[in-house]
């Protein structure tokens, strides 16, 4: 096999496992666990939100280890993370320990997210190919997407809970081996294989608080949906079986549009691609509550599953593209601020569904936050042509 396909493939089946099954495996079997467990909508959300503070925990020591051999052996050890918590999640009904398994998962997801990235933009940049990351975010979608096919197929074999959990822990282990096998031992000198000197060319302090600001938007957009889309569906009339359907399709639209994003960004620059995924990303978020139909669900999930790949792929190739020596610099910082806000709304989303019985105070919410996020992107496009390292990056 090429060595580019094989690096790109080692990316691509580390985030099926360590955000595909470690992460999104909990959003369809969310509903099962309701239904067959003590787990409430209220609880639901919390465990979601014990992910995304094991993920912040994984976005800090990213971007505090010191160099690409430390990455390396962390990213390898978020693969046999995301294994193990998978495996032991159906092993104990105790809440106490499903957080702390959350916790754990979370951060293992740092390492196709955040790691893999790093390592594979530092990788291309050496060996002279296109900077970008398109390829390797097609593992998010495709991880939406496998989810979602297994847990229909496990429940058609009429598996409960914990077996659909100890199915997952099997299929997760089998693709951890060649994204572990595939991934290159990093090169540490500061050359690329040409013998150019590699320089990074941080962006300014205004623009870089601009672009955390935004980009805490987004996550907060992206994690509503991302969590409680399935059980959103299901609770329509009519729609009661259908989250795992839409789940798919959102998936299936989030795997291909990373590589169309890439080329939206090569012919407009970077944040005004940024501001059309937000504004596609706010249309997805309110179509479950405008129109809560089958029809409404679908095109909600096609423009929110298109949208918020483009948004994290952007960012994080912009921030590499930044910090060609160091890559994971920036782009840690910029999930600090992406995972804070996947810490605060899943908890407030599901506490007001369980009071309420209703997701659409926070679909709303969803939606004025990113709204802003938008805003603060056309601020950015304005302030890019004053800054000559977005010139470079782009």
């Amino acid at each position: 096999m090429d060595q580019r396909l094989k690096v790109l493939s080692a990316g691509i089946l580390s985030l099926i496992v360590t955000v595909g099954v470690a992460r999104f495996a909990y959003t369809p079997l969310l509903p099962l666990m309701l239904q067959q467990t003590s787990l409430d909508t209220s609880g639901g959300g919390w465990l979601a939100s014990f992910n995304y503070i094991g993920y912040l925990a994984g976005a800090l020591a990213a971007a505090a280890v010191p160099n690409l051999r430390l990455k390396d052996q962390l990213y390898r050890l978020c693969l046999v993370l995301a294994v193990v918590t998978t495996l032991v999640m159906p092993l104990s009904e105790n809440y106490l320990v499903w957080s702390i398994l959350r916790l754990i998962a979370g951060f293992s997801a740092a390492g196709g997210l955040l790691l893999a990235s790093a390592l594979i933009l530092n990788w291309l940049i050496r060996h002279g190919y296109r900077a970008e990351l398109g390829v390797h975010f097609i593992g998010m979608g495709a991880g939406i997407a496998f989810c979602s096919l297994v847990v229909e197929l496990f429940s058609a074999l009429d598996l409960d809970w914990s077996e659909q959990w100890s199915g997952f822990a099997l299929l997760a282990l089998l693709l951890a081996v060649p994204a572990w096998r595939w991934m290159p031992r990093p090169d540490l000198s500061g050359m690329t294989t040409s013998g150019q000197q590699l320089v990074d060319r941080p962006p300014s302090r205004r623009f870089n608080h601009l672009l955390l600001a935004a980009y805490f938007c987004a996550g907060w957009g992206y994690v509503i949906s991302a969590t409680f889309i399935v059980d959103i569906v299901q609770r329509q009339p009519g729609l009661e079986s259908k989250g795992n359907w839409v789940f798919l399709v959102l998936g299936l639209a989030a795997a291909p549009a990373v590589i169309v994003w890439d080329k939206v960004a090569r012919r407009t620059g970077y944040v005004p691609a940024l501001l059309l995924a937000y504004v596609a990303q706010l249309l997805g978020i309110l179509m479950p509550a405008l129109s809560p139909t089958l029809a409404g669900a679908l095109i909600g999930a096609v423009l929110f599953g298109a949208s918020f790949i483009g948004a994290v792929g952007l960012v994080l190739t912009l921030a590499g593209r930044f910090y060609p020596t160091k890559p994971a610099k920036l782009m840690g910082r910029m999930t600090l601020s992406y995972g804070l806000a996947q810490i605060l709304a899943p908890a407030i989303t599901g506490t007001l569904a369980e009071r309420l019985g209703s997701y659409d105070l926070g679909l709303y919410i969803a939606a004025g936050v990113v709204a802003l996020g938008a805003a603060l992107m056309a601020l950015l496009w304005r302030l890019e042509q004053h800054e000559p390292a977005l010139a470079h990056a782009g």
